[in-house]
């Protein structure tokens, strides 16, 4: 009998200040990374209610949904990742349960602060450009097969 691949579906946030020079990025307790605030789905939640959950969790604020910015797979773990541009409503904290560093990052310093799996997905929403799938390792990004 064959058995159906598994993946999981992970939601994240770009969130930039008002002048949109700057993204509010987490530095994650468990792996010491920083990246977009965001996590997996859970069971019976919707993509917006997941949204504001995780970032409601890393940072203390909340948002409001704006649009999808892109779609990211980790081949080697399987975790589909889907990212929204969205607006925040309040100041968020300086830390959390989940993020030692909860911090507004210069745009200009994502690519030599993020590993580059996690820089486009600022970049891509930044660019507000058609949505491109791509898929990484965890690290990198895996180049296209078209």
């Amino acid at each position: 009998m064959e058995t159906t691949p598994r993946h999981s579906v992970s939601v994240a946030a770009v969130i930039l200040d008002d002048d949109e020079d700057h993204v509010l990025l987490i530095r994650r307790r468990d792996n010491d990374r920083w990246e977009p605030p965001g996590g997996i789905l859970e069971l019976g939640e919707t993509l917006d209610e997941g949204v504001r959950r995780e970032v409601r969790e890393e940072t203390g604020l909340d948002v409001r949904v704006e649009r999808l910015s892109g779609v990211y797979k980790n081949m080697r773990r399987g975790i589909v990742a889907l990212v929204f541009r969205c607006t925040a409503h309040g100041r968020p904290s300086a830390e959390s349960a989940e993020a030692s560093v909860v911090a507004w990052v210069p745009l200009h310093q994502v690519a030599d602060l993020m590993t580059p799996a996690y820089a486009v997905r600022v970049l891509d929403a930044v660019s507000n450009a058609a949505i491109t799938p791509r898929a990484h390792d965890g690290t990198q990004l895996v180049p296209s097969d078209g």
